[in-house]
């Protein structure tokens, strides 16, 4: 196995966090374990060290046996505990060799931390994103090169997930207004928007701010002021136009619809 890489971000805290989690994820799985990961915002590009998370993937040589488990739980919220804000931040899972080879939906729950608390899930639609993102710009922590674990994911796989994404995620919030309020959500989706608009026209995923860029040029004068906010939001600032931004939300679903397979 590779020696572990002892500063595979940019980021100080960051590296910090993923060499105490490599160190305590090994000492729990022991021989399961296989390679530790950063995807999400840190390998796409778009990371913010004020708000965004440390997304990780562990591979373990196979699906771990449910002895281990108990284990893994109590190293995360001891780590959530110990003290560090960065270890707030945490958010990952844990998977074999097969489940991040190819996408299959599946009965199997898998261990997942996510806002500070540890459970057993399932292995969502988001997962086809994650393992392209994963495929294309992962950065390894700890263990084999991470490209050669992961099977190609085509275009129309891709635009296929980020349309039943949405659908799934923001046609129950199309009235609601609440869940924009919090400080930062509303430019977080206005981005998310730009984002998913260009894979849906490219069926490439590409990071936050250069989707916004292409879709200043690319989509109707309409969303630029609205876009050229989110693009320059930072903490501290107002909430942004909630009303235009549920309206950017309708017309990103209504182009997701003509995708959908």
């Amino acid at each position: 196995m590779a020696s572990p890489i002892n500063n595979p971000t940019p980021y100080p805290y960051v590296n910090e966090a993923v060499q105490m989690l490599l160190a305590n994820v090994q000492a729990v799985l022991n021989n399961y374990f296989l390679g530790l990961y950063l995807h999400g915002s840190l390998a796409s590009g778009d990371f913010d060290p004020g708000h965004s998370d440390i997304d990780f993937l562990v591979v373990t040589n196979r699906v771990l046996p449910k002895k281990i488990i108990p284990g893994l739980e109590a190293m995360h919220m001891h780590i959530r505990d110990s003290g560090p804000e960065w270890a707030k931040k945490l958010e990952g899972t844990y998977l074999s060799p097969k489940a991040i080879f190819r996408f299959k939906p599946s009965k199997r729950r898998i261990p997942y931390l996510n806002e500070g608390k540890f459970f057993l899930t399932y292995q969502g639609i988001d997962w086809i994103i994650n393992r392209h993102i994963l495929r294309e710009n992962g950065i390894v922590v700890a263990g084999p090169p991470i490209r050669p674990l992961i099977a190609p994911i085509s275009s129309d796989e891709i635009r296929q997930a980020v349309v039943q994404g949405l659908i799934e995620d923001w046609m129950p919030r199309l009235d609601e207004r609440e869940w924009l309020i919090p400080l930062g959500h509303q430019p977080f989706i206005v981005l998310t928007c730009c984002r998913a608009l260009y894979t849906l026209k490219y069926g490439k995923v590409k990071s936050k701010p250069v989707s916004a860029r292409w879709a200043l040029t690319a989509l109707d004068k309409q969303w630029r002021n609205l876009i050229e906010r989110a693009m320059a939001w930072h903490h501290g600032m107002p909430h942004g136009d909630i009303e235009n931004t549920l309206k950017m939300m309708r017309f990103t679903l209504e182009e997701a619809k003509a995708y959908r397979s």
